[in-house]
């Protein structure tokens, strides 16, 4: 039994710039971190005493004989890109929803990558899984998604991302007094809108015609540079709540999906109560509005965003672990036999440990290379 934690993220200044079809050309870079909000993946080797070989437990539950039975397109890529076939129980538990601009899908591919590496007895690198959850969103699932959100749940922390054009992604901690990251936490609320949207069908809207945004998005990155020079240079820490609401400002024309009435109805509403910048912490549309406001301005905001959800969080820095492993009895033998294969062969539907670990390797260094090269999506 394997139960792997992945940390969804709030995402500061910077994000946009790491699609792929802008970084490759111009280069990108976030500052984001990772909170103590998670995505739980559980899963084991399902014993031979059931019909089907594959059961899902997520949002819906699926009863499978065979990976390409799976209707989850990411857990059936992954299966697939793993080579694994033997029977698999998997279930998937989030202390935020899905659609909802947490990194919540990226986040998802990134644990379940984790955890069935452990299934396998082996122990992926945090450049591995950003590099696999990359290639297998991007290359395979042809998903319109960044590369901040994989990187985000692999490492953990408050990072300094940066996404050159050759694709050798750089991923730097943030070095602050702990005072200075208490400042920032103690000014920042989480307020939850309830509106769901699908972040790649956002994205779409703009990263389809990204060049014709390269106004904006150069803002964006610059804004990344400021943003930190405020954290490290011991400036007014209120400086950075500004920078949040310049950076919106920008966000926000670079297309009409970004927003929408009632997301900029509470916005206005929360920096009439004092709150002095924010932004959604997604691609937009909705999902979850990250908001700067003074501590002395907390309970009047609060007041004035009554009826959506305020949800406390703090900073975590481990990024995706496994936080549970027990080995459990072996069924290999027996469910070789019970699906009528030879006990003697090869193991059911794969090429031994050896080939899985080679096979995973080498779809780090595709997602690597495509990190390097961008993709059509």
């Amino acid at each position: 039994m394997i139960i792997c934690r992945t940390p969804f993220r709030i995402s500061f200044i910077g994000g946009g710039t790491d699609y792929p079809a802008w970084y490759r050309t111009h280069g990108g870079e976030v500052l984001a971190a990772t909170i103590d909000k998670y995505c739980y993946l559980t899963c084991r080797h399902l014993p031979p005493f059931f019909e089907h070989r594959i059961r899902l437990v997520y949002r819906q539950i699926e009863l499978c004989k065979t990976v390409d039975d799976i209707r989850h397109p990411a857990v059936r890529a992954v299966l697939k890109f793993l080579k694994l076939e033997r029977g698999i129980e998997l279930h998937h538990d989030g202390d935020l929803p899905a659609r909802s601009g947490m990194g919540s899908s990226s986040a998802f591919t990134v644990g379940l990558l984790h955890a069935l590496h452990a299934l396998c007895g082996e122990m992926p690198t945090k450049k591995q899984l950003a590099a696999e959850s990359i290639y297998i969103e991007q290359d395979v699932l042809q998903e319109t998604v960044g590369s901040q959100d994989q990187v985000m749940a692999a490492y953990g922390g408050l990072k300094h991302v940066q996404f050159p054009p050759n694709g050798e992604i750089t991923v730097m901690p943030m070095i602050l007094p702990c005072a200075r990251v208490a400042e920032l936490k103690a000014h920042l609320m989480l307020f939850y809108t309830g509106i769901g949207r699908t972040a790649s069908d956002v994205a779409k809207s703009y990263v389809e015609e990204i060049g014709t945004h390269r106004r904006q998005l150069r803002v964006l990155k610059d804004l990344v540079g400021e943003a930190i020079d405020i954290l490290t240079g011991g400036k007014d820490i209120e400086l950075f709540g500004h920078l949040l609401h310049e950076a919106w400002q920008v966000k926000h024309s670079l297309s009409a999906r970004v927003s929408n009435r009632e997301v900029d109805s509470i916005y206005e509403r929360a920096r009439a109560a004092g709150a002095i910048g924010g932004k959604l912490t997604g691609a937009g549309g909705g999902g979850f509005l990250l908001l700067f406001v003074p501590p002395d301005k907390h309970a009047t905001v609060i007041e004035a965003l009554d009826g959506y959800l305020f949800v406390p969080f703090d900073f975590e820095g481990s990024g995706s672990q496994i936080i549970f492993y027990e080995p459990g009895v072996d069924y290999a033998a027996a469910e070789k036999v019970r699906h009528g294969e030879s006990a003697a062969g090869p193991a059911l539907g794969g090429r031994g440990r050896e080939t899985r670990a080679q096979h995973s390797e080498t779809g780090a260094q595709h997602g690597e290379t495509h990190a390097r090269h961008g993709s059509a999506a």
